[in-house]
């Protein structure tokens, strides 16, 4: 019996705001053996955790199928979250970090590990700021995107 083949799809991210929180933006690189499409978007008022959180959300949102993605960010937050089995134990304890700390960005935390369920992933951290070319790329695409005059509006970003 043949094995199933999925797409192998690299995802590179990063987010960015200007103040924390302030003005925001992802930036997104999605890579495959045949095409590399770059995301961007930004907001009036969220944070730094925030948009690198969906730059990994709108990534895994583009994929048309199931696939083998391999996320790399520079965002130990995001990769110890997933990796780590946090962000499962925070939603199977109502979006509590322990007893009293409830966790921060349900929403986003939610969204992403409904995608992380759909596909195969690996995540990889990269040092940010380190010449990594597609880590500088998207570092470009999200300050560019935060420094937009027509931001959207972050509606999970609970002030």
């Amino acid at each position: 019996m043949a094995q199933e083949r999925f797409p192998e799809i690299t995802i590179y991210t990063d987010g960015a705001c200007l103040g924390n929180p302030g003005p925001g933006g992802y930036g997104t690189i999605i890579t495959s053996k045949f095409s590399s499409t770059e995301l961007s978007g930004g907001y009036k008022l969220t944070t730094n955790n925030r948009m690198e959180m969906m730059a990994v959300i709108k990534g895994l949102e583009s994929l048309q199928e199931k696939s083998m993605v391999t996320i790399c960010s520079d965002s130990k937050y995001v990769i110890d979250a997933i990796d780590k089995g946090w962000a499962r134990r925070w939603k199977i304890n109502g979006w509590m970090r322990n007893k009293k700390d409830r966790a921060i960005n349900p929403d986003l935390w939610e969204q992403l590990l409904a995608l992380c369920s759909k596909h195969t992933i690996s995540f990889v951290w990269i040092k940010g700021h380190s010449g990594h070319i597609q880590n500088e790329r998207c570092d470009q695409l999200a300050v560019n995107a935060a420094k937009q005059s027509d931001l959207s509006e972050d509606l999970g970003y609970d002030r």
